[in-house]
């Protein structure tokens, strides 16, 4: 449906984000890729088929895009969670659709609500805060699935983190009524404003992650120096032919 480009195994969206429509006769799955999830799926094969079963998958983040010069001598846009969020939620608007969002606290599910009434007034937006744990129980599982249900949404954002929201939407997409879901992990947090996303200027400059590093290094730590790295040595390794 979408024009996409196999850049180191994964066929990923390099079309114009405004080619996304809610379609109302299909489930689409949206989620994203970057270099800490692809140095992450390798040794998590749930997590590696949840992405590659994605209908569509967003080059979020800066070594993606250069994957796919390298690799492939094409020029693509970096398309962040953010980025989708905010493009679907005016699609929404513009139709008086509904979303709905898994996960975080339910204080900064109430802040984005909040959020979604002011900026999209035209937005039928509830949400689920589900318990803050590792896995859930089946009786868990259930619960969140009726909450989404009963609420019927055209749009379902899941913010549990990666890997585990990808796995848990793969787990679950059969019995989820949606039109779009996407795993958008800290995008909750943006949104609400929680963390606070780096200014157009370092956007421009390609340094979000540096930025944010400075801000978060406990968490980021990994994802920047062994990650962004491995990442490199297997994009030298496609880049000459010596992976397929």
């Amino acid at each position: 449906m979408y024009k996409t480009l196999n850049v180191m195994g994964y066929d990923v969206f390099v079309d114009d984000i405004s080619s996304i429509k809610i379609d109302e006769n299909r489930k689409q799955i949206i989620n994203t890729i970057n270099p800490h999830s692809y140095i992450t799926a390798k040794k998590d094969t749930a997590f590696k088929e949840a992405l590659h079963s994605s209908n569509t998958l967003l080059p979020d983040g800066i070594g993606v895009v250069l994957a796919a010069k390298y690799t492939n001598n094409e020029e693509i846009q970096k398309i962040t969670g953010s980025d989708l969020h905010v493009y679907l939620l005016e699609e929404l608007n513009n139709t008086g659709g509904s979303v709905f969002y898994v996960g975080a606290s339910q204080g900064t599910l109430d802040k984005i609500s909040e959020k979604v009434t002011e900026e999209f007034p035209f937005v039928k937006v509830n949400s689920h805060s589900p318990p803050f744990k590792s896995i859930f129980s089946e009786e868990e599982n259930t619960e969140i699935i009726s909450q989404v249900n009963a609420f019927n949404p055209d749009v379902l954002f899941v913010g549990m983190t990666a890997p585990k929201q990808e796995k848990w939407l793969h787990a679950h997409k059969d019995k989820l009524n949606f039109k779009i879901a996407s795993s958008v992990g800290a995008i909750f947090d943006f949104y609400a404003g929680a963390i606070v996303r780096p200014s157009q200027f370092w956007l421009d400059l390609r340094l979000e992650w540096l930025l944010r590093l400075s801000k978060e290094p406990k968490r980021l730590w990994k994802r920047n120096f062994i990650s962004s790295p491995l990442f490199l040595f297997d994009l030298f390794l496609y880049k000459f032919g010596w992976k397929k």
